[in-house]
């Protein structure tokens, strides 16, 4: 019996090692998806999320907000950006080493691409005030408001000893039933979709 008892407890255990590889396996998954998306659908997915989000009491009440301008695989973020900061202190992330570092947003033409091929505001300044709202990319989120990043760590790290409401975005297909997680994964408040909003 003892013997059987272990098998099973071998059999269902989950190691760090399953962990990364299940996380893996989802991220060439969800890479699989993005590819055969067409341009269009990223469009109607993209204004279908951002037009939700314009309808929050969180964004509508917040004056600085962080966000991600969209690489092409993301759900669209530059019409977003250009129209809101006009009227919002809109911020964008900036790679550096192992860091995020915060920075204002004015223009597209002060943008300049990054180490990973990320485009960055290029400005000397931080913005080291008070962030109201951060609206997180993903590679996949599922219903209990857990992220699966790309595998930097970076928004994680950011996130820590920080309380700030957090929004996580994504096409439909990036929902999945279960992200696996670790200690150090931060949840979202919401996580939006064309389809469905999770509180």
């Amino acid at each position: 019996m003892k013997k059987i008892k272990s098998f099973f407890a071998q059999l269902f255990h989950k190691t760090p090692q399953d962990t990364v590889l299940d996380k893996h396996q989802i991220r060439e998954r969800i890479r699989h998806k993005k590819a055969q998306i067409s341009d269009k659908e990223k469009q109607i997915q993209s204004a279908a999320v951002f037009g939700k989000i314009e309808n929050l009491q969180e964004f509508q009440n917040a004056h600085n907000v962080l966000i991600y301008w969209s690489m092409p695989d993301e759900l669209s973020t530059h019409n977003f950006i250009i129209k809101w900061s006009k009227k919002k202190q809109i911020l964008l992330p900036v790679v550096k080493g192992d860091e995020m570092l915060i920075k204002p947003f004015s223009s597209k033409d002060e943008l300049k691409q990054g180490s990973l091929g990320i485009w960055e505001p290029d400005v000397q300044k931080e913005f080291l005030h008070t962030i109201d709202l951060v609206i997180v990319p993903g590679m996949a989120f599922d219903k209990n408001k857990s992220r699966l990043g790309r595998g930097k760590g970076f928004y994680d790290r950011y996130f820590m000893n920080k309380n700030v409401a957090k929004i996580g975005v994504c096409f439909d297909f990036q929902l999945i039933d279960k992200v696996p997680t670790a200690a150090y994964d931060i949840k979202m408040d919401k996580v939006i979709t064309k389809s469905t909003i999770i509180e």
